[in-house]
């Protein structure tokens, strides 16, 4: 069959694995798609044939008892209960490293990542003190949040926990253009930001009957683009401008490489793919600078942004890449922001204001 073409992407493989199912994508890679209780139904997780050594993992899928019981059946069947080497975790969101102490211990294999994707996930695995608390309160009700919503968003603490109750204690540190064994081949570790502070991407050049392969975590996907977010910890930060940064990197990579992305199929197009997602935020960058030509908080763009009812997860998403775009614009000058009027009742803090600068608002 021809491939499907999709936009700007086209997917060379006829079939995907069932939930819980694996099928080789390229020799020595196997593809395995895991469930996810969200949404976003799935998680897509490589496992590369070391040959001797046994299997790397790269992604493990959530750290709950049915993800743990579907892994018991993939290191028998579909690693043909051979010893598994390593696992790696391309960065610290609970459908990637959710599973990985767990595996870690069950097969012996070491565990590998960036330093700063383990400290995050060490720090939110052990959960909130009083003082994040209230940090993480202050930042979403600056937001303009209706009283509801607010709750609803505080209502998920404990959420990661919840799907990374532990984190391997050590590891092997993942750096930008590391070189990862495998077997006889290698995989280049390729650095990148936005999507988190440090994900790491896999790249293995074509060669032994095999196309040049990228596992790319969640930092580009066929057909949605990757949630850009600031959070309450960092509420200044313009991740947007790291991400647009590391799209302008994959241009190193040869045109024809078979992407094996996180989430969707494994597809071709890896720059027109890159481009695409550019050209989605220069577009979300224009709208919000047009929607703030009146002050606006950014509870309000959010809900411009996205009119769809949002469930609570999907909100918290929401507000994170509304504010990294509206700091974005702050960083290049187009839009300033400012203390709003007090909230109801007076002791709230008051939300924030985002509004075009006078210059720019005359021009």
């Amino acid at each position: 069959m021809p491939p499907t073409p999709d936009g700007s992407v086209d997917y060379p493989l006829c079939t995907t694995p069932d939930p819980g199912g694996w099928q080789e994508v390229a020799p020595g890679v196997l593809w395995i798609r895991l469930s996810l209780p969200f949404q976003l139904d799935h998680i897509n997780v490589w496992a590369l044939d070391g040959g001797a050594l046994g299997w790397t993992l790269v992604d493990c899928g959530l750290g709950d008892p049915r993800s743990r019981a579907v892994w018991e059946v993939l290191l028998h069947d579909a690693l043909g209960g051979r010893p598994v080497e390593r696992v790696v975790v391309t960065h610290f969101h609970p459908d990637h490293i959710g599973a990985a102490a767990w595996l870690v211990e069950r097969t012996g294999a070491g565990f590998a990542a960036s330093l700063t994707e383990w400290l995050v996930a060490r720090t939110l695995s052990a959960g909130n003190d009083a003082a994040t608390d209230a940090v993480v309160e202050q930042f979403y009700r600056r937001c303009g949040l209706e009283e509801d919503t607010l709750q609803s968003l505080l209502a998920r603490k404990g959420a990661y926990s919840r799907g990374v109750p532990a984190v391997p204690a050590t590891l092997t540190r993942l750096r930008a253009g590391d070189r990862l064994p495998v077997g006889d081949r290698h995989w280049t570790v390729i650095g990148g930001s936005g999507h988190t502070a440090e994900p790491v991407s896999l790249y293995r050049p074509a060669g032994g009957g095999s196309p040049d392969l990228l596992i790319s975590g969640d930092q580009i996907l066929p057909r949605i683009s990757p949630n850009i977010s600031v959070w309450p910890s960092e509420p200044d930060a313009d991740p947007l401008a790291d991400y647009l940064a590391s799209l302008e990197g994959w241009s190193v990579l040869p045109a024809d490489t078979l992407v094996l992305p996180s989430h969707g199929r494994p597809f071709h197009g890896l720059h027109r793919r890159a481009e695409e997602l550019a050209l989605h935020h220069g577009e979300r960058l224009a709208e919000i600078e047009t929607l703030c030509a009146a002050p606006r908080t950014a509870a309000a763009v959010t809900r411009a942004l996205f009119p769809r009812p949002l469930d609570p997860q999907q909100m918290l998403f929401a507000v994170g890449e509304a504010v990294a775009h509206l700091n974005h614009l702050i960083r290049k000058g187009r839009l300033e922001r400012t203390v709003g009027p007090a909230g109801e009742p007076a002791s709230l803090p008051p939300a924030d204001l985002y509004r075009r600068p006078a210059a720019i608002a005359a021009a």
